[in-house]
């Protein structure tokens, strides 16, 4: 594990680091999750390796490869479902369930994230943290309270060495805002929100000025100022609220009180960018969408993405 204090130190102001350190230790005390001791014991058996990390062709490659990984192919089998990569992990490739790589391509042209500190909210095992230092970002604080995220960026990072890619296992709402980060990721975040425009303005709370918003949510089709709340489940998916149209979106941002908002990109989900893996062997989006993939199970628009750019007002 690792040791928080030191951690949090110089990354965090001392009462951020006062207020974190409780929340942190609750989120990751025995009990909290029935298989907490199976992934810690995986962890433990992680063999030593030489450490170091890249990004090879969208692959996150941290560790140096092992004449034998087979071992090393069980223990990783424990962190089971892998969820964003694709990874290589000691020389074992880990093809997790996202192309998580096509979407930070989509992305990565339109900003310049040289020197920039970020904050990157629900960021699952922390893929795209590695992504953001790759592009020349200076520090990211990652937040993500699934845990098995967690054990999955600590066996990451126990092959990439220490980074300035640091994951708490904590939620977004439980940071305390001071308005000093330079730019914050929210990607397959505001959907989650029953309140998307809470989520907006508390995001702002933690831009300085003139920092900047990258936004990724699901949308629907359309141009007028509307949105579906779907009754139950979207694509299969629970907790899924208020998908709005791109216009109805770009008014939530301005209504929360950015500036200068665009759209960036607009793509449709499709199967080959999420899908059922040997490192993620359950229902993907396939098992979403009727066969001829016009329409999620549930009868609603298929799922299609759509990036932000928006400011905080100077």
């Amino acid at each position: 594990m690792l040791d928080w204090t030191r951690e949090l130190e110089g990354r965090l102001a001392p009462e951020t680091v006062d207020h974190l350190l409780p929340l942190i230790e609750a989120a990751t005390a025995p009990g909290r999750h029935g298989d907490w001791p199976r992934w810690q014991a995986a962890l433990e058996q992680l063999p030593d390796v030489n450490s170091s990390w890249s990004i090879e062709n969208g692959v996150l490659v941290a560790g140096d490869c092992l004449a034998s990984p087979n071992d090393l192919n069980t223990l990783l089998s424990e962190f089971i479902p892998w969820r964003k990569g694709p990874l290589n992990l000691a020389g074992v490739p880990i093809d997790t369930e996202w192309r998580s790589d096509w979407k930070w391509n989509r992305l990565v042209s339109s900003m310049d994230l040289t020197d920039l500190r970020i904050l990157d909210i629900g960021a699952g095992n922390g893929y795209f943290g590695y992504q953001m230092l790759a592009g020349g970002a200076q520090q990211v604080i990652a937040c993500d309270p699934t845990l098995l995220f967690f054990a999955q960026y600590l066996a990451i990072r126990h092959f990439s060495g220490p980074v300035n890619n640091l994951l708490l296992p904590i939620r977004f709402e439980q940071i305390p805002p001071r308005a000093d980060f330079d730019c914050v990721f929210s990607m397959g975040v505001l959907y989650h929100r029953r309140d998307p425009m809470a989520h907006l303005r508390a995001i702002m709370d933690h831009l300085r000025v003139d920092g900047r918003l990258l936004l990724e949510t699901l949308t629907i089709p359309g141009d007028d100022d509307d949105e579906l709340d779907p009754p139950d489940r979207y694509a299969n998916m629970r907790n899924v609220h208020r998908l709005p149209t791109v216009t109805r979106l770009v008014r939530w941002l301005k209504a929360a009180g950015y500036v200068q908002v665009q759209p960036l990109d607009q793509t449709p989900t499709t199967v080959d960018e999420q899908r059922s893996t040997r490192w993620m062997p359950f229902h993907s989006l396939t098992e979403a969408l009727t066969e001829e993939q016009a329409l999620t199970i549930e009868g609603h628009p298929p799922p299609v993405r759509t990036t932000m750019l928006a400011r905080k007002p100077k």
